[in-house]
């Protein structure tokens, strides 16, 4: 390789990949150079100064797919969430959707959609024949079938704690243990721990792989009724916020004041004079590393149970919104008689999975999926 002068650059190599087949569906080619940063400054500064060429854009190239007809924008979420994808549970599940998965069950929807809309418009077409004069036979077997398939993936697991990572709060009064055992699961100094209460006093949070399993661990600010610490006070608040938003709460406190659904953790065992608890679910010392094990198995069983199995079909909170939404009037169709009210029901069913798949796309949405690749991807 050579700048237009003559000057050598880096002995590489070019492939050349021509549209409509390749990944964006225009001519591309691809520089294989070595990666020292020198190399790549020079070769980037000679492309630089080619009239006309500029760096692409964060997610340009998969933007351009998606804007080619390569991908849809389900195909094109998953390829982001493959691309930020840190455990092999992540990457499993990001690679169904990003072949594809979401995209074909909800193709399939729409293909029944259709079937669905075509007998209506029978009806329409042909009102003043008393054989078509009401819903053909069979339809609201059909459509409540379809609702049903659609109300069952919705009653799936959501992408979201595979994708950001099972949110466990770890809640209890001051000088339980929960920075010591956030520490202690992390497996690093992340908090810091001190005998005086309330040491901790914004919500800090940190995610880690435990077993293959992404978590989001959140450490917060010990509950007391009162505080003479405004800022103290505030951390309460928040802390009371992060434990409704969690997926799992692990209750150092009292036994039975915990919120509901939270697992009972008696910490602190090494010590004599610890909070005991009747039925604990894990019995634990951050200190001494007693029962951590247990702990850490225990939370990644319970997060996998309620996270997308590998390769399955997953949606997430826009898929999920808009699935909902069609949903809805499908659901409108079953309490009608009128064929021109069912017909515009279908439509707007028809137009959530449009949305769905990027066939009708606003730019907001775009630029927010797009923004969220790496510079050049």
């Amino acid at each position: 390789m050579h700048t237009p002068d003559g000057s050598r650059l880096d002995d590489g190599l070019v492939l050349y990949f021509p549209g409509p087949n390749s990944v964006t569906g225009e001519d591309l080619a691809e520089f294989h150079l070595h990666g020292g940063r020198a190399v790549i400054a020079a070769v980037e500064a000679a492309l630089g100064a080619i009239p006309g060429l500029r760096k692409a854009r964060a997610g340009e190239f998969t933007r351009r797919a998606f804007a080619n007809g390569r991908i849809d924008l389900a195909e094109a979420e998953g390829l982001a969430d493959l691309l930020s994808a840190e455990t092999e549970l992540q990457r499993r599940t990001a690679i169904g959707a990003a072949g594809g998965v979401v995209s074909r069950k909800v193709e399939q929807w729409r293909v029944a959609l259709l079937q669905l809309s075509a007998r209506i418009e029978a009806v329409l077409d042909f009102d003043d024949e008393d054989d078509v004069s009401s819903p053909p036979e069979q339809f609201s077997a059909d459509l409540q079938l379809l609702a049903d398939d659609m109300a069952s993936v919705l009653a799936m697991p959501s992408s979201e704690p595979l994708r950001e990572g099972f949110r466990v709060a770890l809640a209890g009064p001051p000088n339980a243990g929960k920075s010591t055992l956030f520490n202690a699961l992390l497996e690093d100094e992340a908090a810091i721990t001190a005998a005086q209460a309330g040491t901790t006093r914004d919500i800090l949070l940190r995610n880690v792989a435990i077993d293959g399993v992404p978590f989001s661990l959140v450490d917060m600010a010990g509950l007391r009724d009162e505080s003479g610490d405004e800022i103290e006070a505030i951390g309460i608040d928040r802390a009371r916020s992060e434990m409704e938003r969690a997926d799992l709460v692990l209750w150092l406190g009292r036994e039975g004041e915990g919120p509901e659904g939270a697992w009972e953790i008696e910490a602190q065992c090494d010590l004599a004079d610890h909070e005991f608890k009747k039925r604990p679910d894990f019995r634990i010392s951050a200190v001494s590393g007693d029962g951590i094990a247990d702990l850490k198995r225990g939370m990644a069983d319970h997060a996998r149970g309620q996270m997308p199995k590998p390769g399955a079909l997953a949606l997430n909170a826009r898929q999920r919104t808009l699935v909902g939404d069609a949903l809805g009037q499908l659901e409108a169709c079953a309490v009608q008689d009128d064929p021109l009210l069912i017909a515009e029901h279908l439509r707007q069913a028809r137009l959530a999975f449009d949305a769905l798949l990027g066939r009708t796309s606003t730019e907001d949405v775009l630029d927010a999926l797009f923004g969220r690749f790496c510079i050049g991807k």
